[in-house]
This record gives C-alpha cells, sequence and structure tokens, in this order.
C-alpha cells in the first residue's frame, strides 16, 4: 500500500488481493450485472463457472455483505482471510463458499497476474504517490492555510475503461486505465482535491 499525507490528511492507493478476488469472483459467478453494477466487468474478462446447484440470488447477497467488509480499508482484514482448503470465512455463505471451491484457482491465478501488474506499474512511477502529493500542495498555498483533516483510499482494480466510482465515505475504487494516464488521472483528482482541502 502506498501513503502520502501529513498529521492533518492522508491518500493511499493499493490494489489489495481481497477485492481482486471479490472482482474475479463476481466475474466467475456472471454477478456483474447486480453486484457493484457500477464498477465495469473485469480486465481481461474470467469465463464464468457452471453455476448449477447455486441459488444466484443468495450467491448474489453473499458476495454483496462480503464487499461491503472488504471494500473499506479501515474493515478490510490485513491478512486474507480466504483461504483453502475449507474456506471457514465462508461457513454461512455457502453458495459463495461453493463457488470459490470451484474456481480458486482460476481466481487466484488472475489475482496474482494482476497484482503483479500493479506492482509493475507502480514501480515504474517516479513517486508512486507524487501527482496527489503536489495537487494538495498547490490547494493549500493557493488558499494560504493548510488543509484540514481527511483520508481518501484510491483501491486500483483492472476493470474495463477509465473511470472512478466513490464505493465508500472515504474509498474510491479507481480503473487501472484511468490510474496509469497520469494526464487525466490529475485531472479527475483536481476537483476532488478543491473539495477536500
Amino acid at each position: 500500500m502506498l501513503v502520502e499525507g501529513s498529521i492533518r490528511w492522508q491518500i493511499t492507493e493499493d490494489c489489495p488481493r481481497d477485492l481482486l478476488l471479490a472482482l474475479a469472483l463476481r466475474e466467475l459467478g456472471e454477478l456483474s450485472a447486480i453486484c457493484e453494477e457500477q464498477i465495469p466487468p473485469a480486465a481481461p474478462p474470467l469465463d464464468p463457472v457452471d453455476l448449477r446447484g447455486i441459488d444466484t440470488e443468495a450467491l448474489a447477497a453473499q458476495w454483496r455483505g462480503w464487499w461491503a467488509g472488504i471494500v473499506r480499508r479501515a474493515t478490510r482484514p490485513f491478512i486474507s482471510q480466504v483461504r483453502p482448503p475449507h474456506f471457514e470465512v465462508f461457513d454461512r455463505a455457502l453458495e459463495l463458499q461453493e463457488l470459490v471451491y470451484n474456481c480458486y484457482d482460476q481466481a487466484m491465478t488472475w489475482v496474482e497476474d494482476r497484482h503483479a501488474e500493479y506492482l509493475r506499474t507502480v514501480a515504474a512511477r517516479d513517486h508512486p504517490l507524487a501527482d496527489a502529493y503536489e495537487l494538495v500542495q498547490r490547494r493549500q498555498f493557493e488558499l494560504r492555510r493548510q488543509s484540514g483533516s481527511f483520508r481518501l483510499d484510491f483501491e486500483v482494480l483492472p476493470v474495463r475503461g477509465s473511470g472512478a466510482w466513490v464505493v465508500a465515505p472515504d474509498t474510491v475504487v479507481i480503473s487501472k486505465a484511468l490510474r496509469d494516464d497520469p494526464v487525466a488521472f490529475r485531472e479527475w483528482l483536481k476537483p476532488v482535491v478543491v473539495a477536500l482541502v
């Protein structure tokens, strides 16, 4: 996780494996149209798995419950609780547990590939969060005062297209395409910083 800020404000950026896994399972379970629909499908896509014997309405409800618990950095477990062989974290979400049993290896291969891509992209930047830091500093200079207190967490996910979606009061999902385009990212971030600072 990348962190930038001061005592008063903090901006973080991450590409958490649990969110990548949730995105993969949403695709594998064909849930994109009914779970967090504003966030586009994964890129590259995953082929759906056979859902015979799985109640898709219950699966969607269980996925939404899991997503709500992991989407915010403050409530996401530091170490993923989705672990083989029994996936105990889903003992009360049996449809989701069954989906994970059916496609864990496929999902984790996709997750690890996407996470490695993200790390390579971050390593290629001169300073990982320089753009955010510079925008906050410039805004403070314009206002001739320090920023008020705020925290903003960016979760970078590999989804189709370029965009950003507020998923919690302090959490924004950002497409990999938007984050990888420095000019577009700064243009998107500028009004956000103006509003927060």
